[in-house]
């Protein structure tokens, strides 16, 4: 087996010594003494239109709001270590919610706000939830019948939005109200009873295949993960900076940046729909954005379009290659290393015509992005890095608390997803399999039996699979489950092959098929978008109702000729045997929670149940 360990940065004398950071509050509450005034957050004027103005939150306004709702926890009867629902969009009363439970001495539940009824009731059910959080009226909703059912623990269900007309309202305003009897010493009290051994958080993971899991993290795993990586990107992650949160604050990578960028200054703006991003880029001008693959990928395929419509198309190819080379001497240079005088003229020339404009099509001021999620192609991130954005790949999962690995700032290699974090530990098993130990890794499952397989020799297993590079870089090289094995004994890792497809701008997802069988097929989903740019009579005639959680088939020729360049690109890159023979073309609502997670990850499994048919005729005479 084959290891590879990073050091951490801020350890134990830190984490729960005298003197040290108890818990998570303290991360606010000393930020707060030191920079009371430095703005925290970035709010819109008018939530219904992120181009309207948007205000700052000082860290002093932010801290007393989350101190006024705490104590009407307190005052309603929340007691250490009550379970607290938070179900909710992307938006600044998130925060707070999360940031008072805690306060309050409670463990915050997330709950997806695409979840449905049934998984909702589950987590409130399994969870022990008493008190919850909703965003809207149609999340309270959602909320108040498996609530209700806990019976007499229940302590109700209150809303982010204000409350119209007379009468009591349970809403954060009125909850802040109904504390204003609690002492500020009883407040603290309470705020520091959590130590760095108590459960901080139960997070249900969303669960391509099988049971949603609650895994059980902690107070020292939130204050490993925050110190240490804010020790390790300090270039990215400063006073100076500002970002945009638009994945899900119920999934913890979100949360635990907004953590990292709370306890470092950084300014935070919320946005519940990332198709919303773009269009503010310019406004807020972030200096560092978290994304998925898919984005960098249509802000490429949006430029080259672009060009294309201006007669520009082999002048954007050549930008291209010249900003992938340009990528890769800084790679792999020496430190004081000039690049050749062609590829100097060529960068220069191209960024006054190209790149300076995609910049700007990015606010202007990004110095990095970090990409998670899925695997990103490394020519994608080598070209970002050519146009002046390095991409910063990371890897990790619910249960390691978000980052595992990652690529450093001044040191990123594209195709992996960096060294461990400092206070981390990767192992490759026999099998391949990515093993997890460190600061960050919970220690187990709410329920017991979830730990059984979870664990080996004090590692946790990923599930996924990976190598090791000469410098001890990681290597995504797909999921442990998604393994195919053909009917004469050839085993397939389909990964690289679906990653180059989904690379291509019509499609979204790429699922390969051939468990038992003697060739390999695939199901190529196309982006719904992309695929009206492209035909707008496809596109109405491959319209799914999502209430029937449809797959539909598409037949066209020119899209499948598309398609099929992409499909002949990707079998180049793989051995004869790994290559797909056939292939069929799909449309779906890609916000359908049957066949996508909240965190944008294909549901493989539900999309096979639901293709029976497709699958069969791939395999028909």
């Amino acid at each position: 087996m084959l290891e590879s360990s990073t050091p951490l940065l801020v350890g134990p004398d830190v984490i729960g010594a005298p003197g040290g950071y108890r818990n998570v509050t303290d991360l606010l509450a000393r930020r707060a003494e030191i920079a009371p005034d430095h703005a925290a957050f970035e709010v819109p004027s008018d939530p219904t239109d992120p181009s309207a103005p948007w205000r700052n939150v000082s860290t002093s306004e932010f801290t007393e709001t989350v101190r006024a709702v705490a104590k009407g926890l307190l005052a309603i009867g929340v007691r250490p270590g009550d379970a607290i629902a938070i179900m909710a969009p992307t938006r600044y009363e998130w925060a707070v919610a999360d940031l008072a439970v805690w306060f309050a001495g409670g463990v915050v539940v997330p709950i997806y706000e695409t979840s449905a009824p049934t998984q909702v009731s589950a987590i409130i059910h399994d969870a022990k939830v008493v008190l919850a959080v909703g965003g809207s009226a149609h999340h309270v909703g959602l909320l108040t019948t498996p609530l209700d059912a806990r019976g007499s623990d229940a302590l109700g269900v209150w809303s982010m939005d204000a409350a119209d007309g007379p009468g009591e309202h349970r809403d954060l305003e009125r909850l802040a109200a109904l504390g204003l009897g609690v002492a500020d010493e009883a407040l603290e009290e309470r705020r520091l009873l959590a130590t760095p051994d108590s459960p901080a958080t139960i997070v249900y993971t969303s669960g391509t295949t099988g049971e949603p899991k609650g895994a059980v993290l902690t107070h020292e795993n939130f204050l490993g993960q925050v110190l240490n990586i804010a020790a390790a990107y300090g270039e990215v992650v400063h006073p100076a900076g500002n970002t945009i949160i638009f994945l899900p604050l119920a999934h913890v990578l979100a949360r635990g940046l907004q953590l990292i960028c709370l306890a470092s200054g950084m300014r935070i703006a919320h946005l519940a729909d990332p198709a919303a991003v773009v269009g503010t880029l310019g406004q807020l001008k972030p200096t560092f954005l978290v994304v998925v693959p898919r984005v960098l990928q249509k802000i490429q395929a949006a430029a080259g379009a672009k060009a294309a419509a201006s007669g520009l198309s082999k002048v954007w190819a050549s930008a291209q290659s010249t900003a992938v080379q340009w990528g890769e001497f800084r790679e792999t240079r020496a430190p004081a290393a000039r690049a050749p005088l062609g590829l100097r003229i060529r960068h220069r020339l191209f960024d006054s015509v190209f790149y300076r404009r995609l910049r700007q099509v990015m606010g202007g001021r990004v110095t990095h992005i970090l990409s998670g999620g899925a695997t990103l192609d490394a020519e994608l991130s080598l070209f970002f890095g050519g146009i002046g954005v390095p991409v910063i790949e990371g890897y990790g999962l619910t249960e390691t608390t978000a980052p595992l690995t990652g690529n450093l700032p001044s040191d990123i290699r594209s195709g992996t997803v960096g060294r461990p974090l400092p206070g981390s530990t990767v192992r490759i098993s026999d099998d391949g399999e990515i093993l997890a130990r460190g600061i960050g890794v919970f220690s187990g499952y709410r329920n017991p039996e979830h730990n059984q397989d979870a664990f080996v020799d004090g590692f946790f297993r990923t599930g996924d699979l990976g190598r090791l590079d000469e410098q001890g870089r990681v290597v995504l090289e797909g999921r442990l489950k998604d393994v195919i094995v053909t009917s004469n004994g050839k085993t397939i890792v389909p990964m690289r092959w679906e990653s180059s497809v989904e690379s291509d701008s019509l499609v979204s997802h790429a699922v390969m098929i051939g468990e038992g069988r003697n060739y390999l097929s695939a199901l190529v989903i196309l982006d719904p978008v992309a695929l009206a740019e492209f035909s707008a009579e496809v596109a109405a005639s491959a319209h799914p109702r999502p209430e029937q959680h449809e797959l539909l088939t598409v037949v066209d020729a020119k899209a499948r000729e598309h398609v099929q360049r992409a499909v002949d690109r990707a079998n180049e890159l793989v051995a004869r045997s790994e290559q797909v023979r056939r292939f069929t073309l799909i449309a779906t609502d890609l916000d359908d929670p049957t066949f996508v997670t909240p965190t944008l990850k294909l549901k493989r499994a539900a999309v096979l149940q639901r293709s029976t048919d497709v699958v069969d005729a791939l395999y028909s005479s």
